[in-house]
């Protein structure tokens, strides 16, 4: 029995998901209408949307490197998305395609740069954030497009049934597809062999630059279709969307047991951990608490995560020593 719980408590999400449940129990009592219909439809509407951006981030965390332009894929997408349905009449099926196919190249773009130049990713990426928000602001001149179709704005603010709105379809999905190719794809084995020692994976043959380029198209793909979804939830194409992503791009990954340096992620994990996020956040405004409270939070909560992945890693390393 205890090596069963033992077990069960190696992995990453059962931490975060035994906080997300007291957080929900102590909430609840002290403000019964945490659990009102419309507060969780806000609820999940804000986890959809950010389980995608953190997946977004997830991809890159697993190769040991950083994505700091996601918000700029994300809002570039985001604006182009509408511009096209606005300016040009596209149909929101063949505006979701143009979307997806500029967050792919984005991020590969952005790939491809630090694969060939050995540049750390923090600056290509900082670099690259410069870059596609200065095309975002080019594009809009800071001013938002309104022409988001009626059928898009529907998904992004209805019902899939009961509080569950249909936003969640694509997280669902996207989840899946992430902990598939993570856990059952060739690239994705590549993907946490680069990340947790990128010579000995280049030594067994795994080709390091196209496996960096593949994360970072996969990234970009995920933050156009966070992009995508915002504007459908929001109903505007601001050219301020994914403008503060990054903290809880890196947050909930790291919550969710995701090793910086890379090799070690989990999907499950993050979902639990972009929970924490979004029960933080909305707890801090049913209670009527200042918002820079929240970033205060999360650095703990950062800070926190952190702490335990070093103690995990200390004392595997003990356990195998002790073998």
């Amino acid at each position: 029995m205890s090596r069963t719980l033992n077990r069960l408590f190696d992995n990453d999400w059962v931490g975060p998901a035994l906080v997300c449940f007291v957080a929900v129990v102590g909430i609840s009592i002290l403000q019964p209408s945490f659990l009102s219909s419309f507060n969780i439809f806000v609820l999940l509407s804000a986890i959809a949307v950010n389980m995608v951006v953190a997946l977004g981030q997830l991809v890159i965390i697993a190769i040991g490197q950083m994505n700091l332009a996601l918000g700029a894929f994300g809002g570039l997408v985001a604006i182009s998305f509408v511009a096209v349905m606005e300016l040009y009449g596209v149909p929101p099926f063949a505006a979701v395609a143009i979307g997806l196919a500029i967050g792919t190249a984005a991020g590969a773009a952005t790939g491809f740069v630090i694969a060939r130049t050995g540049i750390s990713a923090f600056i290509i990426t900082l670099a690259a954030l410069q870059i596609f928000k200065g095309i975002n602001l080019g594009i809009t001149e800071a001013q938002p497009f309104y022409g988001v179709p009626q059928g898009v704005k529907d998904f992004g603010n209805l019902a899939l049934f009961g509080p569950v709105p249909w936003l969640v379809l694509p997280m669902i999905i996207v989840s899946i597809g992430m902990w598939y190719l993570l856990n059952r794809l060739r690239i994705g084995r590549y993907i946490l062999a680069v990340g947790g020692n990128p010579t000995a994976a280049e030594l067994s043959g795994i080709n390091v630059a196209a496996t960096t380029i593949w994360a970072f198209a996969i990234s970009g793909l995920l933050a156009a279709i966070a992009g995508m979804m915002l504007v459908a939830r929001l109903q505007i194409g601001q050219p301020t969307i994914g403008d503060d992503w990054l903290i809880s791009s890196f947050a909930a990954p790291v919550i969710g047991g995701a090793v910086l340096a890379g090799g070690h992620v989990s999907v499950a994990g993050t979902f639990f951990g972009v929970v924490i996020i979004a029960i933080i956040t909305q707890a801090l405004v049913l209670f009527a608490i200042d918002p820079f409270v929240v970033q205060i939070v999360l650095g703990a909560l950062i800070l926190w995560a952190v702490g335990i992945n070093r103690f995990r890693e200390v004392r595997v390393a003990k356990l195998n020593e002790a073998r």
